[in-house]
C-alpha cells in the first residue's frame, strides 16, 4: 500500500537555555520564544516539542508541561508535545494530572513523550536510583493511562502505591504517551508499551520496527516522531560561522551529563568544526540538499508522522532562529512535500 503522507509535519524542538553572559533574562527570553511559536504556527509548522532537564546553569526548563500549557493557549492548531519528560524523575499522578490540563486546554493537541532519563545529577537530586529507571518508567506509564481511564485508581507496584483514588480532571482526548530510548533494549520496551517512538537517529527506526513486529504489530501502522539535528540555509557555511558556536555548546553540554556514554569517554566537542565531523552532531545542508535527503529519509520511513528540529540554540539570538525557521517553511518544507505526493 502507498504510504500517505498528507499527515506528515514539520515541527520545531525548544529547550528554553539562556547561557550565561548571553544578556538575555528568562522573563524576555520565554517571551520571544512564545511569540515565535505562535509565528511560526502561521508558516506550516505543525509541532511543537519541548525538553526537560534540571539544575543546569543556563536555565534548560525544567518545566515543559508549564510551557505547553502556554503554548496551548497561544496556538488554535499547532500540536504540542514533550520530547521529553524524564518521567523517573516525577511522581506519575502528579504528570497525569498536569499533562490532563494540557489536553483541555489545547483541545486534545497534546502528546506526552518521556524517557527513562540518563543525568546521575538528577537522579541523586531527586532521590531516585538510576538502577530504577526502567521499572520507575514501566510503572509510571501504566499510572497515567489508569488515571486518564476515569476508573478509580488503585496500584500497588514495585515503585509506586496508590489507594483507589479517582485522578481528575479526566481529558476527553487522552494524550499520546510517546517513548524516547537509544538502547535495543530500551527501545523493544518501546514497542511493547508505548504509542509512539521518539526518535533522535534514523539509525534506531529499524531497530523499533522490528521490536513492534516482534510484539505482534504491523510495521505500516508504526508511529515515529524524529528529531533530526540539521541545519539548512541557501549559504549553510555563512550560517555555521554565526552559530556554530552555539551549537558546540550545546553538544558539550550533553557530552558532560552522559548522553553519548561515560563523561570521561565522550567526545568534548571543543569547536563547531568537530560537532559537523561527529556523526551524532549537526548535519548542515544546502536547500537543496535538504530537500533531496528529507525525501529520501521519508519514503525510506513512512512511519514518520512528524520531522522536528532544533528551533534556537542555546545563547542564539530570536532573529537567527527565525530566519532559519522562515527558510525551512518557505524553501524545504514545501518542495519536500510536493515531492513526496509525486
Amino acid at each position: 500500500m502507498a504510504a500517505d503522507y498528507r499527515e506528515l509535519s514539520f515541527g520545531l524542538w525548544y529547550d528554553f537555555r539562556f547561557p550565561p553572559g548571553e544578556g538575555r533574562s528568562p522573563e524576555d527570553g520565554y517571551r520571544e520564544i512564545v511569540d515565535q511559536i505562535v509565528w511560526a504556527e502561521s508558516l506550516g509548522y505543525g509541532s511543537v516539542w519541548l525538553s526537560e532537564h534540571h539544575f543546569v546553569e543556563d536555565g534548560y526548563t525544567p518545566s515543559p508541561l508549564v510551557l505547553a500549557a502556554a503554548v496551548a493557549v497561544r496556538t488554535k492548531r499547532v500540536r504540542i508535545g514533550t520530547s521529553l519528560v524524564v518521567l523517573p524523575l516525577h511522581d506519575p499522578v502528579r504528570v497525569a494530572e498536569d499533562a490532563a490540563t494540557v489536553s483541555i486546554l489545547s483541545d486534545g493537541r497534546f502528546d506526552l513523550g518521556v524517557a527513562q532519563g540518563y543525568r546521575l545529577e538528577e537522579f541523586e537530586a531527586f532521590g531516585r536510583r538510576p538502577s530504577h529507571r526502567p521499572s520507575l518508567l514501566e510503572e509510571g506509564i501504566e499510572v497515567l493511562r489508569r488515571s486518564w481511564s476515569g476508573d478509580p485508581l488503585r496500584f500497588e507496584g514495585r515503585r509506586f502505591s496508590y489507594p483507589a483514588v479517582r485522578v481528575t480532571p479526566v481529558p476527553a482526548v487522552p494524550p499520546k504517551v510517546l517513548i524516547g530510548a537509544v538502547s535495543h533494549l530500551a527501545i523493544a520496551r518501546v514497542a511493547r508499551i508505548g504509542d509512539g517512538f521518539l526518535a533522535s537517529r534514523p539509525e534506531h527506526i529499524p531497530v523499533y520496527l522490528d521490536a513492534l513486529e516482534q510484539e505482534g504489530q504491523a510495521r505500516g501502522d508504526a508511529c515515529v516522531y524524529h528529531g533530526d539535528w540539521l541545519i539548512v540555509s541557501d549559504d549553510p557555511e555563512r550560517i555555521w560561522s554565526e552559530i556554530g558556536g552555539h551549537a558546540a555548546y550545546q553538544m558539550r553540554k550533553y557530552a558532560e551529563w552522559g548522553v553519548f556514554g561515560p563523561p570521561a569517554d565522550a567526545p568534548s566537542f571543543p569547536d563547531p568544526d568537530a560537532v559537523l565531523s561527529d556523526p551524532r552532531g549537526y548535519r548542515l545542508l544546502d536547500t537543496e540538499t535538504a530537500v533531496e535527503e528529507l525525501v529520501a529519509l521519508l519514503r525510506a520511513w513512512p512511519q514518520i508522522r512528524d520531522l522536528h528540529f532544533w528551533a534556537k540554540l542555546p545563547g542564539e539570538s530570536i532573529e537567527s532562529s527565525s530566519g532559519r525557521i522562515e527558510h525551512f517553511a518557505s524553501h524545504v518544507a514545501p518542495r519536500v512535500r510536493e515531492q513526496l505526493s509525486a
